[in-house]
């Protein structure tokens, strides 16, 4: 057995004959692959018939590296140490936990822990299935070092797990990542037991917590007490903004959130905040409006995200362009050399024509 041996289970198993090429282009393209999906899982709004299609060419390289098992290793390794990035990292930590390898994944808790934002080890983490992973994340979730229980409290984000009365301590825990990820991950479950742990949140020193707080709060129905942190964390344009903004709008009436966005309407600086948030209502019959924006450089984009919001179907339809100078001379002026996926108003109205949206 593996406690009476001290050897992983890869270290037991038998070398498996491969074809090195084979093995190699499976690890790199299965790196890249994962860093294509997180990157395309921030996309405003995100399509997800895109992300299916990476994540069938993800998993079918994961499966070649199964088949290839302990001998994939030195491509693994390798491969982190050229280019220690997230998409490396998913792949060396999906490897550690999928041959149930003791030694690598230590190693896997040290290269998260050196890296920027650890996204990698999280996404291994939250795409292996909740048995693989449960004996890692009972250990780490109380444990001492802050960033293992930073990584088991976000496996049970990942997988929707509830740490049940571990929890009201983890969103006092004092480590800033440990306290914001437990403070979402009530807020997932629905943890209404936990709201006035949430409304302390909401004085805690550190932004994230306060915002993660906030939105939990608003997810369980109190959005008058929410609605302040939401508003400052979305028209304050950090990574959060949308995610805080998509909430603002659910967190206070129909009629409030109009009169928000109205005064956002008033300034350059939150006008594109206000036409993005006008998407997020719902309400289609704002098309003639939105078009009208697409023509504003400044706007556009923001116009174009709203559009794919309420119109789904505008996907693939050919209705944008990343080189914005193809819009005109004013949309060249504003973006100069800066990449932006930029919608064509006029094609916008003839396809939303013939497809008869407009009455």
């Amino acid at each position: 057995m593996l406690a009476e041996t001290g050897k992983s289970k890869s270290e037991d198993a038998p070398e498996r004959r491969i074809v090195p090429e084979v093995v190699r282009q499976h690890v790199e393209q299965a790196a890249f692959f994962w860093a294509q999906r997180d990157t395309l899982m921030m996309d405003d709004p995100p399509d997800l018939h895109v992300v299916a299609g990476v994540d069938s060419r993800l998993e079918a390289n994961l499966d070649g590296l199964r088949i290839a098992g302990p001998a994939a290793w030195p491509f693994v390794t390798a491969a982190y140490e050229d280019f220690p990035e997230k998409g490396e990292l998913f792949i060396y930590a999906w490897m550690a936990i999928e041959q149930n390898d003791s030694r690598r994944m230590a190693e896997m808790v040290e290269h998260g822990r050196q890296s920027a934002d650890a996204c990698g080890l999280v996404g291994a983490l939250a795409w292996h299935k909740p048995a693989m992973i449960a004996p890692l994340v009972r250990d780490w979730i109380s444990a001492p070092d802050s960033f293992k229980r930073f990584l088991g409290v976000s496996a049970c984000l990942g997988h929707g797990v509830d740490p049940k009365q571990m929890l009201a301590r983890l969103v006092r825990d004092p480590d800033t990542r440990v306290r914001s990820t437990s403070l979402r991950l009530a807020g997932k479950l629905k943890r209404a037991d936990l709201v006035d742990e949430l409304k302390a949140g909401l004085n805690d020193a550190e932004e994230q917590p306060r915002f993660w707080a906030a939105w939990s709060l608003a997810e369980l129905g109190s959005g008058d007490l929410a609605s302040p942190e939401l508003r400052k964390v979305a028209v304050g344009g950090g990574p959060d903004a949308m995610t805080a903004l998509r909430a603002a709008t659910r967190a206070a009436p129909d009629k409030d959130v109009r009169a928000w966005m109205g005064g956002l309407l008033t300034s350059p600086e939150t006008a594109p905040l206000a036409v993005r948030g006008a998407g997020m209502l719902g309400d289609r019959t704002i098309f003639h409006w939105l078009t009208h924006q697409m023509r504003n450089p400044a706007l556009a984009v923001a116009a174009g995200a709203a559009l794919l919001e309420l119109f789904p179907e505008a996907r693939g339809a050919d209705l944008f362009t990343t080189d914005p100078s193809q819009a005109g001379k004013a949309f060249e002026d504003h973006f100069k050399d800066e990449v932006a996926k930029v919608p064509f108003a006029d094609k916008v109205k003839e396809w939303a024509k013939s497809k008869q949206l407009l009455t």
